[in-house]
């Protein structure tokens, strides 16, 4: 079951937070707790990605970008995603996670996020997110993040992503579609 309360948790407890731009880093504090642990009594690997949303969430509540979405009648969809997993999370580790989006290109919004533990890189993750609706064309389907940017004020040119970012969108639309089995 999704952790509905510890979503709820995050939101309230950062409600009152200073404000982030839309490249701001939100730094959120998580528990593995029992219920997060798998057989091999680590971090399950389907419950770090869940975690990751309990970072992403607030991320989008302290920069608008939910008053921005409400308005518009825009959502969010995960669109792909990438994680690399490094250190083992036991039960009753605490961690630090690191949430902030890096750019764009034509179709996704790109985001990056990291576990850490005693100054050590537990997890990281790039996400693929669309902003799915009716973009300023009032085509349905996913908005061109130009638009949720210029929504923003902003330039509607993304910052360059990293070289690893775009070789990662590279070989990603080099894998077929749909899979063949």
């Amino acid at each position: 079951m999704y952790p509905y309360a510890r979503m709820f948790k995050e939101v309230f407890k950062f409600r009152k937070s200073p404000k982030l731009g839309l490249f701001d880093t939100h730094v959120s504090h998580h528990v593995c707790w029992p219920w997060d642990i798998d057989p091999w009594m680590e971090l399950n690997n389907g419950r770090t990605l869940t975690l990751y949303d309990l970072g992403r969430i607030p991320l989008g509540q302290r920069m608008g970008l939910h008053k921005v979405l409400k308005a518009r009648g825009w959502g969010l969809a995960v669109a792909g995603n990438s994680t690399r997993y490094r250190k083992r999370v036991k039960m009753f580790h605490r961690l630090e996670m690191r949430t902030r989006i890096i750019g764009w290109d034509a179709r996704f919004l790109y985001i990056e996020q990291s576990m850490w533990r005693r100054g050590e890189c537990t997890s990281h993750i790039l996400i693929r997110s669309a902003v799915t609706g009716a973009g300023e064309r009032g085509k349905a389907g996913i908005v061109p993040p130009a638009d949720m940017a210029r929504a923003f004020g902003l330039s509607p040119e993304s910052p360059a992503l990293p070289d690893w970012v775009t070789a990662w969108i590279a070989a990603d639309a080099e894998r077929p579609w749909p899979p063949m089995q």
